[in-house]
């Protein structure tokens, strides 16, 4: 058979294409090959997926362009008449020799009015990227990174257009850059760039269609270039990226026919070619793929044996009724000896509709392992379909129904120790979604502008498709396979995954979904958001998680990754997620407890004692200041005094506390009195805000009232406040693992309310403070220069406002805030600690 057929003829058996043997093993495998009177050439499996694309690109055969070292003889002329162009795109695919970083033309457009009416060129910054500059008219766009120099072939398309010198560039299928106004001179809209000119690729043209210098010539690969007079979209340039020709105002397309090629620039064809084991002489080469070559199908070991004792314990009781019903062979006794056979569209319809008819009869509601594995073989011939253009609508509709149903029944609850039986061959019955996945990439010709949305369902499993295609399975089909016996591998590296938080339990919490965004009946990936109800409510925390398979084949299972996705809410009933592309999606709910490296715990550790002990020494030396140099007494120093005490006794305690946590009796007394000291100093820190407002915005009260008034909320809230919570919640008052409040309860709310409240409160006290010395500086300013000019008066009013923010910050504790982001990311713990230690 043909690569590709060969490949889905092992598939659908349970099996792989043989991969490449190793080195110690090459020679006795040709002799055993030779032994089966095998010679030639045999079909290997690739190992990076490229070959698994749509059927119309499996023939796609394309010339490229090979230059080699820079010089200042070889280039390729477009034999192309150009028009005038208002707007243009230009897109190729290109292989950047990475040896050199000196600038590189790709292609230069000159007419005789202008030399440089339409250039692209680029060259490979410090940091190993390929940046791109835009000419036109002769105006220069700004050199930017659009893609990495690492040897591989990169796709980019530019754009411009007159209007108002509009451009982008665009590489791999992502907008790298973009911005307005190339080549608008003065008031007037820039002119179309000019036609009738010489297209030159490689080289930078001095004079028209001559004069090249070798420092900036293009050297490395280039191939598949096109050109067109208006600006494509984006969902464009991702179908000519996956060389697919919009012939829409196409002025220039890719072929040897219309190119002048010097004769030092070699000319090659490429196409898909596929890896093939020389019998013969025991090498590794490549071969055309549409070849027809022997195959070998690989199993592994224990895959294999549990297929052979399936097949030996099976009654065949489905696999003959289903063929009875249909009067003919719909599927094959014997999964090893069923010959090739390729399905058309009416054919799968109806094995599907007698499957689903024995299914639903359920005269064996307990599917045997042979029948679970013969119905999955069915499965994946089905979704192997190839449909054809005219294929009749109603009966892709019908393909549709009868694969939800067959899932659903074949994954209800009385199945989950079949599952578990053939946990060798099929890694987990998330097979199933990525066999859904496939078939319904089918169904993408019903979808037209009158019938923009689909639904299929069938209890527990349903799909809708519009241009987007989704699948759910609810709770209780997957799920319950998912966490049987002989799945547990699916959860294995969940918790290594997640880094800071310690995992006591995994399961899956929620449907899982699949999501793809279709273009042409061929998947394009792009980024996701989607909220997924949790099943039941836990103390828990909930992680976005995808399923990735481990292998090209469904049958040789994946596993749950969190890699490029994020939780964006967490609620008790429900997550939200941000995945930046599309595949299988699932909430992970893990019972947990948050733990730090070693290494983050001593820095923060270290960073908590340094700040502390430098802030402790500054407010004693203050301290002092106020008692020895004889300041006047006044409501201000007390005020001062009081805060400086209670946070110079918070943070000598904090510096310590590590050192009272082999002691319960000393560790609880050292948490009590952080919290009582800690309270205490932002009590004072509300009490610096209401002295500020009472001198700045109102005076209401009598200094000695006000003084007892101050006394109360500094010391006496903090008292309040710790009494009732030890009297509450005296045995649940200790962390664990630190001598500080309980995190685990509500306790730490304690601190926490009274905290936020206070940070509220003189949040409003500095802004109202910042009015009132801002419009009071704006008088002053006036009165005592009232000719000065209006810079200085800006300058005068910005400092007005930027002095109270910047001193009173930390007075008033608003540092404070960046302790609700701590949990988000270390860096904010660290942030936290630097600010708030040296406060």
């Amino acid at each position: 058979l043909d690569w590709w057929h060969a490949d889905r003829y092992c598939e659908q058996r349970f099996a792989q294409l043989l991969f490449e043997p190793q080195d110690s093993e090459r020679a006795s495998f040709s002799k055993l090959l030779q032994s089966h009177h095998i010679r030639g050439s045999v079909w290997l499996n690739e190992r990076d997926g490229v070959l698994h694309k749509p059927k119309w690109r499996r023939d796609h055969v394309v010339p490229v362009l090979v230059f080699g070292d820079k010089t200042d003889t070889k280039y390729v002329k477009v034999l192309s008449d150009f028009p005038a162009l208002p707007a243009v795109t230009a897109c190729a695919h290109l292989q950047w020799d990475t040896r050199t970083q000196e600038i590189a033309t790709i292609f230069s457009y000159a007419v005789p009015a202008f030399i440089n009416e339409f250039q692209l060129r680029g060259f490979v910054d410090e940091e190993g990227f390929v940046r791109f500059a835009l000419i036109v008219h002769g105006h220069h766009s700004p050199y930017l990174p659009v893609f990495r120099a690492d040897g591989q072939w990169h796709h980019f398309c530019v754009t411009w257009q007159q209007g108002n010198g509009t451009w982008a560039i665009y590489a791999d299928g992502k907008r790298r850059a973009s911005a307005s106004g190339l080549c608008a001179v003065g008031p007037s809209a820039p002119q179309a760039i000019y036609g009738q000119g010489t297209f030159i690729i490689g080289q930078d043209q001095d004079s028209l269609g001559g004069t090249f210098k070798e420092k900036e010539s293009f050297s490395g690969n280039i191939s598949d270039l096109h050109i067109w007079q208006n600006t494509l979209s984006a969902e464009q340039i991702e179908k000519v990226r996956s060389c697919w020709v919009v012939e829409q105002d196409l002025v220039f397309g890719w072929s040897s026919n219309a190119l002048e090629v010097e004769s030092s620039v070699q000319e090659v064809t490429a196409q898909f070619l596929c890896p093939v084991f020389e019998v013969g002489t025991s090498g590794f080469s490549y071969a055309s793929c549409l070849q027809s070559l022997p195959f070998i199908c690989r199993y592994r070991k224990d895959a294999y044996w549990q297929l052979q004792k399936a097949q030996l314990e099976s009654s065949h009781s489905l696999v003959s009724r289903v063929n009875t019903l249909a009067e003919r062979t719909v599927i094959p006794e014997n999964v090893f000896t069923s010959d090739v056979q390729d399905m058309n569209l009416s054919v799968a319809v109806g094995a599907l509709d007698v499957l689903a008819t024995v299914l639903r009869e359920g005269e064996t509601p307990v599917l045997e392992s042979s029948d679970l594995l013969a119905v999955l073989q069915l499965l994946k011939q089905v979704s192997d379909v190839e449909v054809q253009e005219g294929e009749e609508l109603k009966m892709l509709e019908q393909l549709g129904q009868y694969y939800l149903e067959v899932t659903d029944l074949i994954l209800e609850e009385q199945n989950i120790e079949t599952w578990s039986s053939v946990s060798q061959v099929i890694r987990g019955s998330m097979a199933v979604v990525e066999l859904c996945d496939r078939m319904v990439s089918h169904l993408a010709p019903l979808l037209t502008t009158g019938r923009t949305k689909i639904t299929i369902q069938h209890g527990n499993v349903g799909l809708r498709s519009i241009t987007v295609k989704n699948m759910w399975f609810g709770y209780g089909s997957l799920q319950r396979c998912l966490s049987s016996a002989g799945s547990g591998a699916v959860f294995q590296d969940v918790a290594a995954s997640d880094g800071g938080q310690k995992s006591l339990s995994t399961t899956v919490g929620t449907a899982v979904i699949s999501s793809a965004l279709l273009s042409d009946y061929q998947e394009i990936s792009t980024s996701v958001r989607y909220r997924l109800q949790h099943r039941v409510q836990w103390m828990v925390i909930s992680m976005c998680f995808l399923w990735f398979l481990l292998h090209v084949s469904p049958d040789a299972g994946g596993m749950w990754s969190t890699a490029g996705c994020s939780v964006v809410t967490s609620l008790p009933d429900s997550t939200a997620c941000f995945c930046n592309h599309t595949t299988n999606f699932a909430v992970l709910l893990q019972v947990y407890e948050m733990q730090r490296t070693t290494k983050e715990e001593l820095t923060l550790q270290t960073l908590t004692f340094i700040g502390c002990g430098v802030s402790f020494c500054a407010l004693i030396v203050t301290f002092i200041l106020f008692l020895a140099v004889g300041v006047p007494k006044s409501e201000r120093t007390t005020v001062h005094k009081n805060l400086i005490f209670a946070l110079a006794a918070a943070e000598a305690l904090l510096m310590f506390s590590e050192l009272a946590k082999t002691n319960q009796v000393v560790c609880f007394t050292v948490t009590a009195c952080l919290h009582l000291f800690f309270m205490a100093a932002f009590s004072w820190m509300l009490v610096e805000g209401l002295l500020l407002w009472s001198k700045v915005v109102a005076v209401n009260m009598s200094e000695d009232r006000r003084m007892k008034f101050y006394y109360v909320t500094g010391w006496g809230l903090p008292v309040v406040i710790v009494s009732v919570t030890l009297a509450t919640s005296f045995n649940k008052y200790v962390a664990d693992n630190h001598c500080w409040l309980n995190i685990q309860t509500n306790v730490i709310w304690a601190f926490v309310g009274p905290v936020l409240v206070i940070l509220a409160v003189n949040t409003f006290v500095l802004c109202r403070v910042v009015m009132v010395t801002v419009s009071s500086a704006r008088r002053r300013s006036k009165m005592l220069t009232p000719n000065s000019n209006l810079e200085n008066q800006i300058g005068i009013q910005i400092w007005a406002t930027a002095k109270p923010v910047l001193v009173l910050l930390p007075v008033l504790g608003l540092t404070w805030v960046c302790g609700v982001l701590v949990h988000l990311s270390i860096i904010w713990a660290y942030v936290f600690i630097v600010l708030n230690s040296l406060q």
